[in-house]
C-alpha cells in the first residue's frame, strides 16, 4: 500500500516538475528571441551559432530557476491531491504526515543530485557558450567596454589591464602591463591588441611598445608585432563574473585559491558563485517542504489560493537571494553568510509550516 502511494506521489512529483520546465523554458526562449532578434539579424549570426546558443540558454535558464519551477510544480500537484481529498484519505488510513512527506523528500533528493552534478560540470560549459554568444554577436562596442574593463594584480609587483577581452577569438584590446620595483615603476608594456596562440601557449602583441624607466632617461622600444610569453593565465583577462560562471568545480576551486594568494579584491564575487553551487540543491529540499506544507490543506479558494501563496513566497526567495548575493559582492558581508542566509530564513519558515501542517 505504502509503496504504491510512494510511487504515485514520486511519479507526480517528477512528472509535474518536468512538465513545468517544458512549459516555461519555451516561454523564456520566445521572450529572449523577441528581445534579441534584431541584433541577431543585423549581425548575420549563423544559424548553427544561434541553435547552440539556445541550447546553452536552456541549460543556463533551467539551472537558474529550477528551485522556483520545482516549488510551483509541487504546489500545483499537491493542491490537486488536496482538492480531490486524496491527502485526507491517505492520512485517514493511519499514515503520518511525516511518512506522507517521504516520497517528496526522495524526489527532492533526485532532483538535487542531478542539479548538483549539472552545476559542477555541465552548467559552466553552457554558461560559457551563453556568454560567448552575447559578447561576440549581441554586445556593441560601448557595452563591451563598459562591462569588460579588467584590472588584475598578477604578482606582488606586476599589474595588467585590458579594456575588452573576446573569449571566442582569444583576443584582448588595449593591453597594459606595469612592472614595479618597490614603489617605483620599472617598465610599462602597451599593446593595442593581444592575441593568445593556443598551439604554443604564447601571446602575439600588435602595436607593441615598451617603456623602460631609467635614471637618466627612459628607453622606448616599438615594434608592430611581437610574440612573447607571460606569467598570467588566459582567464586573467576575462571579466570577473564571466569567468566565475564558466569554470567547473575543480577549476573554480583552483582559481579561487590562486586569486586568494594574489590578494584579489574581487574574491567575494568568485566565492558567491562557488557557494551557490552548493546552496542551490539544498534550496530544493526547503522549498519542497514549504510547498507541501502550504498546499496539503484543502482551502475554500481552491488551487488558486495555494498558487498565489506559492508565487509570493517564490518571489520573496528570489528577492532575498539577489539582494544578499549583491551585498556579498559589493560590501563586507561574508559571502558564505550572504549566500546561505535565504536558505536559513526559509528553512525556519519550512519547519514552522511543517509543524502547522502536521496539526
Amino acid at each position: 500500500m505504502l509503496k504504491i502511494i510512494d510511487k504515485y506521489i514520486l511519479k507526480r512529483y517528477l512528472a509535474t516538475f518536468v512538465v513545468m520546465l517544458l512549459l516555461f523554458i519555451p516561454i523564456g526562449i520566445v521572450i529572449d528571441v523577441a528581445e534579441k532578434i534584431n541584433k541577431i539579424l543585423e549581425s548575420k549570426v549563423p544559424f548553427k551559432a544561434v541553435a547552440i546558443y539556445y541550447l546553452d540558454f536552456t541549460i543556463y535558464f533551467a539551472n537558474l530557476l529550477f528551485p522556483i519551477f520545482l516549488f510551483l510544480s509541487v504546489i500545483w500537484f499537491t493542491s490537486k491531491l488536496a482538492n480531490n481529498t486524496e491527502i485526507i484519505a491517505i492520512l485517514s488510513s493511519g499514515i503520518s504526515f511525516t511518512r506522507f512527506l517521504r516520497p517528496y523528500i526522495l524526489g527532492a533528493t533526485m532532483v538535487s543530485v542531478f542539479a548538483l552534478i549539472m552545476g559542477f560540470f555541465l552548467v559552466p560549459k553552457a554558461s560559457k557558450g551563453f556568454n560567448d554568444f552575447r559578447y561576440t554577436y549581441l554586445k556593441n562596442n560601448a557595452e563591451i567596454r563598459e562591462n569588460s574593463n579588467v584590472f588584475r594584480q598578477i604578482s606582488d609587483d606586476e599589474f595588467i589591464y585590458v579594456s575588452n577581452f573576446n573569449s571566442v577569438s582569444k583576443t584582448a584590446f588595449n593591453f597594459t602591463l606595469e612592472k614595479f620595483k618597490g614603489e617605483k615603476l620599472d617598465y610599462k608594456i602597451l599593446s593595442s591588441r593581444l592575441k593568445w596562440n593556443e598551439k604554443d601557449s604564447t601571446y602575439t602583441m600588435f602595436g607593441y611598445q615598451k617603456r623602460k624607466v631609467g635614471i637618466y632617461g627612459d628607453i622606448i622600444e616599438k615594434v608592430e608585432k611581437k610574440d612573447t610569453v607571460f606569467n598570467f593565465d588566459l582567464e586573467d583577462l576575462t571579466p570577473v563574473i564571466y569567468i566565475a560562471e564558466t569554470l567547473t568545480l575543480p577549476e573554480l576551486n583552483k582559481f579561487i585559491k590562486k586569486e586568494k594568494a594574489r590578494g584579489n579584491a574581487n574574491i567575494n564575487t568568485y566565492l558567491v558563485v562557488l557557494y551557490r553551487k552548493y546552496s542551490l540543491p539544498v534550496t530544493a529540499f526547503i522549498l519542497t517542504i514549504i510547498a507541501v506544507s502550504v498546499s496539503s490543506m484543502k482551502r475554500r479558494g481552491g488551487m488558486g489560493v495555494n498558487l498565489a501563496i506559492g508565487i509570493v513566497l517564490a518571489f520573496t526567495y528570489i528577492f532575498f537571494d539577489k539582494i544578499f548575493g549583491t551585498m556579498a559582492e559589493k560590501s563586507s558581508i561574508p559571502p558564505f553568510i550572504a549566500v546561505w542566509f535565504p536558505n536559513f530564513v526559509f528553512g525556519i519558515l519550512a519547519v514552522y509550516l511543517l509543524k502547522n501542517a502536521k496539526r
